[in-house]
């Protein structure tokens, strides 16, 4: 079954940085396009990044665009998102997205905090 599992969430200051990771199984890793979604207390999930199966293209939610950066390493199947310059109202659940076999899968989530 697929199962995709987040790491690399935690307390940081506004301005600083933060890597996240999502590794990947149960399903062919480079066939599928890969997303992050981010809920924050009170307010919907939504899509911050989404990258295309062979990495060529991506997008990005607006309020994050020139700050954060969705890359995939399809030999490890990984998806990361590089997140900088992180303000308070990055604070939210972070979590990794595949469409698979006609259906949603999402990881548990992890926590990004931005405070100081």
């Amino acid at each position: 079954q697929v199962q995709l599992v987040e790491s690399g969430g935690g307390l940081v200051q506004p301005g600083g940085s933060l890597r996240l990771s999502c590794a990947a199984s149960g399903f062919t890793f480079s066939s599928h396009a890969m997303s992050w979604y981010r809920q924050a207390p009170g307010k919907e999930r939504e899509l911050v990044a989404v990258v295309t199966s062979a990495g060529g293209s991506t997008n990005y939610a607006d309020s994050v665009k020139g700050r954060f950066t969705i890359s995939r390493d399809n030999a490890k199947n990984t998806v990361y998102l590089q997140m900088n310059s992180l303000k308070p109202e990055d604070t939210a659940v972070y979590y990794c997205y595949a469409y698979v076999s006609r259906k949603r899968s999402w990881g548990q989530g992890t926590q990004v905090t931005v405070s100081s």
